[in-house]
């Protein structure tokens, strides 16, 4: 039987590029369909424009192409593994659909699936295309998970990957955690990984989905999935602070007893102290509110996603939702 490949896109709000995306993805996957039947799964979270209407016209011409939309939007990691649990393949590659991660790259992708590599992970390199602001955090995330994680997440590694069947029905049916981070995961999981790098595109058009809160959370995510640290790092300044509190107030009584500093002003920097101490404190709270949260999270139980449309199952003629959602 002929083993197959299905390309995995997460859309959201892409009704400008979405067609041109597919006919560019269609001729870079062209030289697979000698040796693979190859499938599309596009995870549509709703954005309110015709991005899914679009989609659904293009699965009833093309038996290839698998739509998915979700109940509201959920976000793109949520839209990966919506897709992840309905690929059947042998082999799943994973980019978004704005253009910037470039299909061109996936032969080779699938080309180091065949030599034995069960996860072939992209590597972005961003060049001065990219805006200096946002380089310099990005390294500065994969450094600070690097170092502090559980994982070794590589610079720049990217939600563009192939998965072979293995690692696709490891992460389905073996890791239940809600808040998915994915680029975690698949450096946690370990079997054999490979490596490639790209240069991102400039998106065919339009502006990016990506806000900075958004890609804030995504890091705040990402770190504490895979590290504890901050945790133990809020312990260990508890503890020095608490020593050294306890060193002062022994230098007090000390000076008291030998009859210095009996008229001590001190006011300003008591108040100081006090205030540094409680903006430790909440920044602290904080860190253990994100945790707690992911707890919360993962103790409901609640599904990661919810599927309102799939192509597969037809929606009666004429009959396909647009949600308003919110941005």
């Amino acid at each position: 039987m002929t083993a197959s490949i299905q390309i995995l896109c997460p859309v959201f709000r892409e009704q400008e590029v979405i067609l041109e995306f597919h006919e560019r993805l269609r001729d870079a996957v062209e030289p697979l369909r000698l040796k693979y039947r190859i499938g599309f799964i596009y995870a549509v979270d709703p954005g309110g424009d015709a991005t899914e209407r679009i989609l659904f016209d293009l699965a009833q011409r093309d038996d290839e192409v698998r739509v998915l939309v979700m109940s509201r939007r959920f976000g793109h990691q949520a839209a990966l593994m919506a897709g992840i649990d309905a690929s059947d393949a042998d082999a799943l590659v994973m980019l978004d659909s704005d253009g910037q991660h470039p299909p061109e790259l996936i032969p080779e992708l699938v080309l180091r699936w065949e030599q034995g590599a069960q996860i072939v992970q992209t590597l972005r390199r961003d060049g001065s295309e990219t805006g200096l602001l946002k380089r310099k955090t990005s390294s500065l995330f994969y450094s600070m998970l690097s170092r502090i994680g559980s994982i070794d997440l590589k610079a720049g590694a990217a939600d563009y990957r192939l998965l072979d069947q293995t690692i696709v029905r490891l992460i389905r049916e073996r890791l239940p955690e809600r808040n998915m981070f994915l680029r975690g995961v698949v450096a946690w999981v370990g079997y054999r990984i490979e490596f490639i790098e790209f240069c991102p595109e400039q998106r065919l058009r339009g502006v990016s989905k990506y806000r900075p809160s958004i890609l804030f959370n995504f890091a705040v995510q990402g770190i504490s999935a895979f590290s504890k640290t901050p945790l133990r790092l809020c312990t260990m300044t508890g503890f020095a602070i608490a020593s050294l509190s306890v060193a002062v107030g022994a230098l007090l009584v000390v000076a008291y007893v030998m009859g210095y500093g009996r008229h001590v002003p001190g006011w300003a920097s008591l108040m100081t102290f006090v205030s540094l101490l409680g903006g430790v404190q909440l920044f602290f709270m904080g860190i253990f509110g994100e945790y707690l949260g992911q707890i919360f999270d993962e103790v409901k139980g609640r599904p990661r996603y919810l599927v309102a449309c799939d192509s597969r199952e037809r929606p009666p003629a004429g009959r396909v939702p647009i949600r308003q959602t919110e941005s």
